[in-house]
């Protein structure tokens, strides 16, 4: 007779945006450098620029707790009052592309200028390289300073995997870690991925998570 698999519930983990949860190393030191210089940027707007789980938004979320910042979905922007977005003098657009509203954020970089504001874009793409209609927005991004946000070295992949695990209240060893590590997509979100799959499967399995467990788990991929 077949026994019955148990149901893995996908419970939500709380993650923590805060300085203190902000993990640094060689691929984002300059960014949160920047961050945490400010007002002193070369320019009133900045964009952080790098992939789907990179630390944009965790670096959006320290910089709106230092300069008292408002946020909003760059999708929204063509929905938003942007001078009441602008009320605090500094303003997070999230998740922007050449996709979203030409002319809200033409008059967003317009409204900056004249409050003497600041704007924090977080984007994929460097605004530079956007292809837009509006030649006059044209202008101002490619004028817009971009950082980079680059893939974690081993150090700072192992430290995140480990914080993972210690957020989802997971007793690891260093083997696992260590075997992740070198298998793994060198990013955040596949960091992220793998140690959800692993907690997972392990609830499912009713396991531990251990380097046997991410062996067969990572085969079947």
């Amino acid at each position: 007779m077949m026994v019955p698999r148990q149901l893995a519930l996908a419970l939500p983990h709380a993650e923590s945006f805060s300085r203190d949860d902000f993990l640094t190393g060689a691929s984002n030191k300059a960014a949160l450098g920047l961050i945490e210089r400010w007002p002193d940027w070369p320019d009133r707007a900045l964009a952080l620029v790098g992939p789907e789980g990179a630390g944009k938004s965790h670096l959006a979320a320290i910089w709106a707790e230092i300069a008292g910042a408002r946020r909003v979905s760059a999708r929204a922007l063509g929905e938003t009052d942007l001078p009441g977005a602008l009320a605090t003098g500094a303003l997070v657009v999230e998740d922007a592309s050449a996709r979203l509203d030409e002319r809200a954020l033409f008059h967003l970089l317009n409204l900056m200028r004249q409050e003497e504001a600041f704007v924090l874009i977080t984007t994929r793409s460097a605004p530079a390289t956007w292809r837009v209609e509006l030649p006059d927005l044209a202008s101002r991004l490619r004028a817009v300073p971009a950082i980079d946000l680059n893939p974690p070295d081993d150090a700072l992949l192992r430290a995140v995997l480990v914080k993972l695990f210690a957020d989802r209240q997971l007793a690891v060893d260093e083997s696992l870690v260590s075997y992740l590590v070198t298998r793994i997509e060198r990013s955040f979100a596949a960091a992220r991925t793998a140690v959800e799959a692993l907690d997972r499967e392990a609830l499912r399995q009713k396991r531990p998570v251990t380097r046997a467990l991410a062996a067969e788990l990572l085969s079947q991929a």
